[in-house]
């Protein structure tokens, strides 16, 4: 039996693992695809304690090397289900089940779709989530971006350096946000901006060849001819396998506060997937450090009252 079993391989999942194994805890970190988490599509990252400038990759790849030095387990399993037993909790992966006295979820968050026909097909084939790490594939050609955050305007100027023609595409009449950036890129004169519309159809069989927008007042659509589509309209909590068992809020967020404390005893959060205002990659890490410390209280008290 494990003392903690960290589900996440993200910076908070590492970093909780990094507290558990130095305190000698008996560990295993479940990750179902790559470490690294969102982080490792990060081109450049410069409000890093400690660094001047890091690549999502080289930071994410440096994390997972400290923590191997400690020798836990590591398995690139997929949890599918968390249970609360009497005397332990067991996590149920595609591949096994393993039992332990801890739990930590730090499984991050995952990019949200426009849930169009056609998008799982042409994504890498003209559909991207990740604007610096497949913008280089679009100099000099024509792209549109889907999404109003801070996020899209950000992804936007960055694309709008690469590309011929960006088209920037939002559901609202007006941005909600205020930004440095998007005044930036109101200046650019390669950008065109289709305001209060949606992206009703993504046309195209092997590959992305067109896109059709419907105005929202008058119903017109109309047809984009597009060589990719970045889409940027937010992100969902990875939570489903604890979904009937922990306390989240309506969009599936893990409640918890600052201690990292769920509703379940013996049960821990960290990073993206808890509710919070700030997610950021220093409070990712702040939750790993701060899930784990409180991972080791809850171990300690167990064991002495038994």
């Amino acid at each position: 039996m494990y003392d903690i079993i960290i589900v996440g391989a993200g910076p908070a999942g590492m970093t909780a693992a990094i507290y558990a194994s130095i305190a000698r805890k008996k560990i295993l970190l479940l990750e179902k695809s790559v470490y690294g988490g969102q982080i490792v599509t990060a081109d450049k990252i410069k409000n890093y304690p400690g660094f001047d400038e890091i690549s999502g990759y080289e930071y994410a790849t440096k994390l997972y090397n400290q923590l191997k030095n400690f020798n836990p387990d590591i398995k690139f399993e997929e949890v599918l289900e968390i249970k609360n037993n009497e005397n332990f909790k067991e996590v149920i992966t595609n591949k096994n089940s393993y039992k332990t006295k801890s739990v930590i979820i730090a499984t991050g968050t995952k990019n949200r779709k426009l849930n169009l026909s056609n998008e799982d097909k042409l994504i890498g084939k003209g559909i991207s989530y990740c604007s610096t790490c497949d913008g280089v594939f679009y100099k000099n050609k024509t792209v549109a971006i889907t999404g109003g955050g801070n996020n899209a305007i950000d992804d936007a100027l960055y694309l709008s350096d690469i590309a011929n023609k960006i088209y920037v595409i939002y559901r609202q009449k007006d941005f909600k946000i205020d930004s440095i950036n998007l005044d930036k890129l109101k200046e650019k004169n390669n950008v065109e901006f289709i305001l209060n519309s949606n992206i009703v159809n993504i046309n195209g069989n092997e590959i992305l060849e067109s896109i059709t927008i419907k105005e929202n007042e008058t119903n017109k659509e109309t047809e984009l001819f597009i060589d990719g589509l970045f889409i940027a309209i937010g992100h969902i909590p990875v939570s489903s396998m604890c979904k009937n068992l922990v306390k989240t809020d309506e969009k599936g967020y893990i409640i918890a506060n600052e201690d990292c404390i769920t509703n379940i005893d013996g049960i821990f959060c960290a990073g993206d997937v808890r509710i919070k205002e700030v997610r950021q990659l220093t409070t990712a890490c702040s939750d790993g450090t701060i899930a784990a410390l409180n991972a080791f209280k809850y171990l300690n008290k167990k064991e002495k009252n038994i």
